[in-house]
């Protein structure tokens, strides 16, 4: 918390500048956010499945260098070398998981009928779940206006556009109610959010929960709720004069939900 807010207070000050524009701001504030967050909690380590070996956990670590040296090519030649050195090395990691995939379901197996002749119904039960993996109810088919089911994708999705296109496109009323339109403007607040509503939208956002595509997550906005009202207010004070949104891009949709 004391990083973040130390980081914001200079950052704070650096929004506050005239000559700052709206896209600027943003990633300002998401770099500080993400940046601190992994500096103080660092990365979330990803966890293999139980039945992957060490062995295979070293040759998985290996093909993720070969990658980094495709990436670190310099000349067409070295480049050439490291993705066959890649290849390669994607060939050991699959060959290694399907062993071990496959050693994992021999033992299950095994368990299985010892729990079996033993008469332990809940080992056998949960060996035969591990097995089986995770089930599923089949998706309910695409019937056709007669009833008959469809199996092909491409003319399920023609039902589909057939069956709103019928629902959605309703014909005209005959006789349509006249509404008059209103004589006065109605009292509608089209000013700027204030930093009491910034402030509440902030503390009714869920924590636990896992970040969204701009990987802040709920436990930092709210880690100084002051100091982050601020300078989501500065943002979107830039928003409204700008009449514009953060950029939007293939991995981030929108700046984090208020």
């Amino acid at each position: 918390m004391i990083a973040l807010k130390n980081r914001f207070q200079v950052l704070q000050d650096l929004l506050k500048e005239e000559e700052t524009t709206m896209e600027g701001n943003w990633k300002s504030i998401k770099e500080a956010f993400t940046s601190t967050c992994q500096e103080v909690l660092g990365l979330k380590k990803h966890h293999h499945k139980e039945w992957i070996s060490i062995e295979t956990q070293d040759k998985i670590k290996e093909r993720k260098n070969r990658k980094t040296a495709i990436n670190n090519s310099r000349t067409r030649t070295e480049k050439v070398q490291a993705q066959a050195e890649y290849i390669e090395a994607n060939k050991q990691v699959k060959k290694s998981i399907r062993a071990d995939k496959k050693k994992y379901v021999e033992e299950l197996a095994t368990m299985a009928e010892k729990a079996a002749r033993e008469g332990n119904m809940k080992q056998l039960y949960d060996t035969t779940n591990k097995l089986s993996g995770n089930y599923s109810k089949p998706e309910r088919p695409v019937k056709d206006k007669e009833g008959r089911p469809i199996t092909k994708s491409q003319r399920q999705r023609n039902r589909w556009v057939e069956y709103f296109e019928k629902i959605l496109n309703r014909p005209a009323l005959m006789n349509p109610p006249d509404i008059e339109a209103a004589h006065i403007d109605l009292p509608i607040d089209v000013s700027p959010s204030t930093t009491e509503e910034i402030k509440i939208a902030i503390k009714i956002i869920k924590s636990g929960k896992a970040a969204g595509s701009n990987n802040i997550p709920a436990e930092a906005l709210k880690s100084d709720i002051e100091v982050t009202t601020n300078l989501h207010h500065l943002l979107f004070k830039k928003i409204w004069e700008e009449e514009q949104v953060p950029h939007q891009d293939s991995k981030e949709r929108r700046p984090e939900q208020m």
